[in-house]
């Protein structure tokens, strides 16, 4: 919510510089397309499209395959602008610079209840399925004497981006454990390949961990988990895809053909292990070797590491709306939204996954 955003002040100047420059990214190449069309691919129609890392595999399935659509470059064409997180998104789609995007749930719910964005939620790209899925986590290092939330006031805690959906969780645990999340604790916003790093040469005290990097800090050791996910909002629905409904109900037949080939993404994403590994190295640029280890994975036990395991997909990138509906209400009754939403309204009658030809 606003309230949080203002409250965080150092914060919110790094984060608002961050903001312009992928709002102004995303103009330039809306503007950059829009003009391109027009001169030399006029039937082709061009969808905005923002994506993040990790875990949207339909989305790189698209980007470093796109031979494996038969639509796509033929009906339609996407150009696909990376942000830092997906409250930026959010921001962008109100801007209009961008038709669809990968979103969290609460930051599209804030986006809905507070800027008035109008979207459908399309696919689902991960959540997770306790115990069984990877959930996100925040560690310190083994020597720290933080050992659960109640030791999370006053101190320095790494976030990806204010407002996220990680973020959701995690400011519920905080007002559970008697700390304000506005007051009690320095927030800091830092990308999820740095967290580790701030966390070892204490930048940070607490840091976040996501996949691969919660894999690469395991197998180096020296770190522990304080709380994860699970422990707050078990089967959370962490990203999920979501259109401008302007564009969806002008262009239902190019939205219809961009959410079949999510659809079509996500069964050639868990269809093909070995050539998605591949594809996520080139998303990446890491070796297979960092994502081996857990990609595609499930826990041995509720014991086993966090990061032996992967998120849990859907294979048809079905979006699970009872879920979201449930988070819309926990994150309201918590006071991190300023009404209550109902899911209904974020859903196209006939467009969403899955979906075929």
């Amino acid at each position: 919510m606003i309230r949080f955003r203002q409250k965080q002040r150092s914060f919110t100047f790094e984060r608002g510089f961050r903001l312009e420059r992928g709002l102004a990214l995303a103009f330039a190449i809306a503007a950059s397309t829009a003009g391109l069309t027009a001169a030399s691919a006029q039937t082709i129609p061009t969808i905005r499209v923002g994506w993040t890392v990790p875990a949207e595999d339909a989305k790189y399935w698209m980007m470093k395959r796109p031979q494996e659509f038969p639509n796509l470059g033929k009906k339609y064409n996407v150009e696909w602008v990376q942000f830092q997180g997906t409250a930026q998104m959010v921001q962008a789609m109100a801007a209009g610079a961008l038709d669809c995007s990968t979103q969290g749930v609460l930051s599209l719910a804030q986006g809905a209840a507070s800027a008035g964005l109008q979207t459908y939620i399309v696919a689902q790209h991960v959540g997770e399925k306790a115990p069984e899925s990877f959930s996100v986590y925040w560690a310190v290092k083994d020597d720290s004497p933080i050992k659960s939330v109640k030791d999370f006031k006053g101190k320095t805690i790494g976030l990806n981006v204010l407002g996220t959906g990680i973020w959701g969780p995690l400011a519920i645990a905080l007002k559970k454990n008697g700390i304000d999340p506005d007051k009690d604790v320095k927030l800091v916003e830092a990308a999820f390949p740095t967290q580790e790093d701030a966390i070892r040469t204490g930048r940070l005290d607490v840091g976040v961990l996501n996949q691969p990097f919660a894999a690469r800090a395991e197998a180096k050791g020296g770190l522990r988990k304080v709380f994860a996910i699970s422990e707050e909002i078990p089967d959370i629905v962490h990203i999920l895809e979501a259109c401008s409904k302007t564009f969806v109900d002008k262009n239902p037949e190019l939205a219809a053909l961009y959410v079949q080939d999510l659809t079509a993404g996500m069964g050639k994403a868990l269809a093909n292990r070995d050539e998605t590994l591949k594809i996520v190295t080139e998303i990446f640029k890491a070796p297979v070797a960092v994502f081996d280890p857990f990609y595609f994975k499930t826990r041995a036990s509720n014991d086993a590491p966090l990061g032996s395991a992967d998120f849990a997909r859907d294979p048809g990138a079905a979006a699970n709306y009872d879920g979201i509906q449930k988070m819309f209400k926990l994150y309201y009754d918590v006071g991190m939204l300023p009404k209550q939403l109902d899911v209904k309204d974020f859903k196209h009658a006939k467009i969403f996954a899955p979906l075929k030809p």
